[in-house]
């Protein structure tokens, strides 16, 4: 007689259960023919809509639960073929709501009760977990979706500053974006040192040349002219047509001295330049050299933000600008003339030539004006040079208009070598 035989099945069954009577996950116990034999309270509390599931075939509960088809094959392959089965997620809808169960599944043996050989599981409820999984994957497709517009964003306001800078002078650009500067109508009274040119004649070259022609010209004409106030530390305060005005001593300032030192040196290094681009504007139809008058003064204005709450202007106003537009309108074509306040203060660097007094017009008194010559000093004449040769850091940066006159590159270079080799023996 078989041990089996001295017990009653249906006891035995339920000891066996015992330990998933209790337990929180759903349940369930089926014999080898996968028909189920006993389930556990939860089980039934899990799936209502079930009912008796007593010696149901499983996989017809499965199917009864909408479980997938391909899922349902998954279980019964994995029991055949390896005597266990999981899968992680199945999803089950009850009433409108939806639940996510991962179902467990494995074969039992045992040598001394035969029917104790059947198939044993459990559906472990992991809606929560999946609810946060999803809120986590949500929040983190929301992060990358904020950092994409972020980055876009970022992208859009790093391309309108970048615009924006080329109708702002790099100092004040800078006092802007570094918030020294809060955007109010805010102005002060400093010392500076202004500076105006205009070409010659310019009205009567725009009548004659070309639009697209007269566009290339004045636009290389103001790059060139641009780049040489930046590089002497000059604010470009605004370009009407040909003319330019630069002002120096703000927002830094060196000191008044080295404020118009550094405006007499940009005012010599313009008119050197503008020569050697008379070439390239020959090539685009300037009948005759371009000639560049300059003026330039010291003295105290008020410098700072003027205009309204819908648009301001950081300019210069007193009666320094005046001056020196004035100046600038009395001097020959190609030369620079300074007032005597700016000339106190670089005489002993640069030498001048007095072309006596002048009463502007709108100054009640005159004004001693001098002819700028050229830098007295070896040092100072070196300084001139320096600037000239170190355009960027260490090395030596040609500049050449028009892109295709390689031979104009080559000549650049070679005048460039000569200069050097000059300063080296002196």
């Amino acid at each position: 007689m078989k041990a089996e035989d001295l017990f009653s099945q249906s006891n035995i069954i339920e000891l066996s259960f015992f330990n998933f009577r209790n337990a929180i996950t759903a349940a369930y116990y089926a014999n080898q023919d996968f028909e189920i034999l006993k389930v556990n309270d939860n089980f039934l509390r899990f799936f209502p809509v079930l009912g008796n599931v007593s010696n149901a075939y499983f996989p017809d509960v499965l199917e009864q639960l909408r479980v997938p088809g391909a899922q349902i094959d998954t279980w019964i392959s994995g029991i055949h073929e390896h005597g266990s089965v999981r899968i992680p997620e199945i999803h089950i809808s009850d009433n409108g709501n939806s639940r996510v169960f991962a179902l467990m599944s494995a074969r039992t043996k045992d040598p001394s009760f035969s029917y104790l050989n059947g198939i044993q599981g459990q559906f472990v409820d992991r809606t929560e977990e999946w609810d946060l999984r999803r809120e986590r994957e949500e929040l983190l497709e929301q992060k990358i979706h904020d950092r994409e517009i972020i980055e876009e964003k970022s992208a859009q306001l790093e391309h309108l500053a970048t615009r924006l800078a080329k109708y702002l002078s790099p100092q004040i650009y800078d006092s802007i974006f570094s918030g020294k500067q809060d955007g109010g109508t805010s102005t002060k009274r400093k010392n500076l040192t202004i500076f105006f040119s205009d070409i010659e004649q310019f009205t009567d070259l725009s009548e004659t040349l070309e639009p697209e022609r007269l566009t290339k010209v004045i636009n290389s004409y103001l790059s060139e002219m641009s780049s040489i106030a930046i590089q002497c530390g000059g604010t470009i305060d605004k370009f009407i047509g040909d003319a330019v005005m630069v002002f120096f001593g703000d927002p830094e300032s060196d000191g008044a001295e080295e404020d118009a030192l550094k405006a007499v040196e940009m005012a010599l290094l313009m008119q050197q330049r503008v020569g050697e681009l008379q070439s390239h504007w020959k090539k685009l139809g300037v009948p005759k050299p371009m000639k560049v008058r300059m003026g330039i003064t010291s003295g105290y204005c008020t410098v700072g933000n003027f205009g309204s709450d819908k648009r301001l202007d950081y300019t210069v106003l007193g009666r320094p600008v005046n001056l020196a537009s004035r100046l600038e309108g009395l001097a020959e074509p190609g030369s620079v003339l300074i007032s005597d306040s700016t000339c106190n203060l670089v005489s002993e660097h640069v030498a001048c030539e007095s072309v006596g007094e002048v009463n502007p017009k709108g100054f009640a008194r005159p004004v001693e004006v001098f002819k700028v010559l050229e830098f007295r000093s070896s040092e100072s004449r070196d300084r001139l040079l320096r600037r000239r040769l170190s355009r960027s850091g260490d090395h030596v940066e040609v500049s050449v208009t028009d892109s295709s006159d390689i031979r104009a590159a080559i000549e650049e270079l070679r005048r460039i070598q000569l200069e050097f080799e000059q300063q080296i023996r002196d």
